[in-house]
């Protein structure tokens, strides 16, 4: 008896198995991709316009945010009356415009404190916005 030589068959895999693993895999992606909205409290914060604006000017309120103050035109005010102060500063304003609150935070103000004080603008009727650090570069004459 001779033994066969020479003669080796290349065995190829089943292609029905790789439709099963591409299904597998896009859905593995769709759903490691999926992301999910943000949730939170809605706000309308106001755009800035570049009018300049003859008219009087009022200075607006300021509310400054520590860790656990508010500060409210400089002066500090204990949260149960920081609604009450509010909303009589705002009654004096009859325009939209002049109801805008400018709140200010440090960096270390935790979130909840910054949503419950926000909160008790926007129910006084106040506009709020929000002032960043703004970078500035200067220039020295060499």
């Amino acid at each position: 008896m001779r033994a066969r030589r020479g003669r080796t068959f290349l065995v190829e895999p089943p292609s029905s198995a790789t439709g099963d693993i591409a299904f597998n895999l896009i859905v593995f992606f769709l759903v490691c991709a999926s992301v999910q909205p943000d949730s939170g409290r809605l706000q309308t914060l106001p755009r800035s316009e570049e009018v300049e604006q003859q008219k009087e000017k009022i200075e607006n309120i300021e509310v400054r945010l520590t860790r656990t103050t508010a500060l409210l035109n400089g002066e500090v005010v204990p949260p149960r009356e920081f609604p009450g102060h509010l909303r009589r500063l705002l009654d004096a304003r009859s325009r939209e415009e002049d109801r805008v609150v400018i709140v200010k935070s440090e960096k270390e103000t935790p979130y909840h404190h910054w949503v419950r004080v926000t909160e008790m603008i926007e129910t006084a009727g106040g506009v709020i916005t929000i002032q960043r650090e703004e970078e500035r570069e200067v220039v020295l004459p060499n």
